[in-house]
């Protein structure tokens, strides 16, 4: 009797979203953090991603001592781009495999970030396919997540370029201010021609109003001119400054275990959207 072929089941590729803005204080880390614990909250895999060499995504999961422990003895992102040439006991290059960090948060593992994150741009000046590092890097792992979300430093230097070229979507953060939302057009434009060049697709999931301050007539004008200007690309979802976010932070849990019911509200409200804009929801 003939056997029967195996039918070989092929999991589909993960939803990969930047978090990215040219300006800092936007809120870019804790929509990363907290999207990434919502969606460890439905049952998502996720890979959270922190390419900031402030390290502020990844000191919102973990200690600075255990982050220093880790560092010393399983390396950083950092090791994945090339900054940091750790190896181990055989000699060879750190792996994502090595680097990761897992059950940071409930389904949701770290790659975490590096100070030496800080000069890699100079660090890997001459490097071919220095943008494509990280993509490379993470291809073993990749396909157990079905979410892996980027938090990116303020500017579109190499490790901006690496979280890009491996995303399906970013999201823009902007803070109700004349300097969060005066480069947006060129923020697109240049995400926009940097996909051209790479050949790879990256969707604009939308922009997303972020630590909004107490309620005045510049910052609703703002609100509305962006709301008028970009239209369906602003989400629905609104994130206001709340004590309790940083205080999330820095006792290394998401916003939700913190008992303040608007700002869990407000985040879980972004993450729906977020989800059926990726298509997961």
């Amino acid at each position: 009797m003939a056997k029967k072929a195996e039918t070989k089941i092929l999991k589909k590729s993960p939803a990969v979203v930047s978090c990215v803005n040219l300006k800092g204080g936007v809120g870019k880390t804790a929509i990363s953090v907290n999207f990434a614990a919502y969606c460890g909250s439905q049952n998502l895999k996720v890979l959270l991603v922190d390419l900031d060499p402030q390290t502020n995504a990844t000191f919102s999961c973990i200690s600075v001592e255990k982050w220093q422990e880790h560092a010393a003895k399983k390396g950083t992102v950092a090791n994945l781009l090339g900054a940091r040439q750790h190896t181990n006991a055989e000699g060879k290059e750190k792996s994502a495999a090595d680097v990761l960090m897992k059950d940071v948060f409930s389904n949701v593992d770290l790659l975490p970030s590096h100070l030496d994150l800080f000069t890699i741009d100079l660090d890997l000046s001459g490097a071919a396919a220095r943008e494509t590092r990280l993509r490379r890097a993470v291809k073993d792992i990749i396909s157990n997540y079905d979410v892996v979300v980027c938090d990116c430093p303020p500017n579109l230097t190499i490790p901006t370029q690496n979280a890009l070229a491996m995303s399906t979507h970013y999201v823009v953060p902007v803070s109700p201010d004349f300097l969060s939302s005066l480069g947006i057009a060129l923020l697109l434009s240049r995400v926009s021609k940097f996909s051209d060049e790479l050949e790879s697709p990256i969707k604009h999931a939308g922009i997303v109003m972020s630590r909004i301050g107490r309620p005045s007539f510049f910052r609703a004008q703002t609100i509305e001119s962006l709301r008028q200007t970009f239209k369906d690309a602003v989400f629905s979802a609104e994130i206001k400054e709340r004590a309790a976010v940083a205080e999330a932070a820095a006792k290394h849990v998401p916003i939700f275990d913190m008992g303040d019911a608007e700002a869990s509200r407000e985040f879980t409200s972004f993450g729906a959207e977020l989800l059926t804009k990726l298509g997961l929801k």
